[in-house]
């Protein structure tokens, strides 16, 4: 029987951690801990690192606490298990000793938000057996819209209109490094306008991500006449390129700004991008779609790829036992 042990992650495995992070099957910039402690005074750490016998790392789990539940990890879009080339009975051996953890330190539940599978470097989908092993229970489901450029990209005419509407107004696509007008000028006014909300990332933070991933955080804003009418926000991994942030100011459908930004993104920045992730269109925990957002993306020739949300009673570790046959 392969024995682990597991060691609650401290500042002494920042190294071990990263570089785990970059050779990983199912990990992205996400995971590097620059990024998880950008907003470390929000949610108390309680990640783990896994090790075999040999004392050698195979898994992390990022996480979070709060009260008796574990999260993996409200500051971070997706997590789970993460781990390199073992097997599925490893796997399971791994996710059984992992909730038997944190059953032990007096969690009581678990609640994962899984990695959508386009952000796996091969099929990572092991730990989502075990889950089931373990009785998890599907608590939320958003929508992706995402385009898959090993298919045909299949614009919709009113799209193209969009884009034809941006060609006649000579809109000018520029990226830029700044991120204070986009957040100033279109972001933050229509976020508190249209939702009374703000954004994830204040500007401070957003501009503190970019120096630490600049090759994965990029900015593209819309000129109109030297003015600033659109922009996005993407967060760029080995496979997707995803949309973070969209937003332009009340001109974008007579100018077409969106349109003609997304068009160039999908058809030239991101051509050869395994996928183009525009994110989700879903309200109240997934349970309500924005039909008019999905509409656009769709347009585009997105489709749907679910995101999973799972809770697992920590109790519930033992029956990961004996499954192997």
């Amino acid at each position: 029987m392969t024995s682990f042990s597991i060691k609650k992650y401290d500042a002494i495995f920042y190294e071990l951690w990263n570089q785990f992070v970059s050779e990983a099957k199912n990990a992205t910039f996400l995971f590097h801990r620059d990024f998880m402690e950008y907003h470390s005074n929000r949610f108390k750490d309680h990640s783990l690192l896994i090790f075999d016998e040999k004392e050698k790392l195979i898994a992390i789990f990022p996480a979070n606490e709060v009260a008796n539940t574990i999260y993996s990890h409200q500051g971070i879009t997706y997590g789970g298990l993460i781990y390199k080339e073992i097997k599925l009975d490893k796997v399971i051996l791994l996710c059984k000793e992992v909730v038997g953890y944190y059953h032990q330190n007096g969690f009581d539940t678990i609640q994962i938000k899984t990695m959508p599978s386009i952000y796996h470097q091969k099929p990572a989908e092991e730990f989502l057996y075990a889950l089931f092993l373990m009785k998890a229970q599907l608590i939320r489901r958003d929508s992706l819209a995402v385009i898959d450029s090993r298919n045909d990209l299949l614009i919709s005419k009113g799209r193209m209109e969009g884009v034809a509407k941006g060609i006649k107004s000579q809109l000018k696509i520029v990226e830029e490094f700044d991120f204070e007008s986009f957040w100033n000028q279109i972001l933050i006014p229509n976020l508190e306008n249209k939702h009374q909300a703000k954004p994830v990332h204040s500007l401070k933070e957003i501009q503190y991500l970019q120096t630490k991933f600049p090759k994965n955080i990029r900015q593209f804003n819309v000129y109109f006449k030297d003015k600033i009418v659109a922009g996005t926000t993407i967060f760029e991994s080995n496979q997707v390129a995803h949309a973070q942030y969209i937003s332009a100011n009340e001109d974008k459908n007579e100018l077409g700004s969106l349109d003609f930004l997304y068009h160039h993104l999908i058809t030239e920045v991101f051509a050869t991008k395994k996928y183009f992730d525009f994110g989700i269109s879903n309200e109240e925990q997934g349970r309500k779609l924005n039909f008019g957002l999905s509409f656009w993306k769709e347009s585009f020739g997105a489709s749907t790829i679910v995101h999973d949300f799972y809770e697992v009673t920590t109790s519930n570790y033992k029956l990961a036992e004996n499954v192997l046959l």
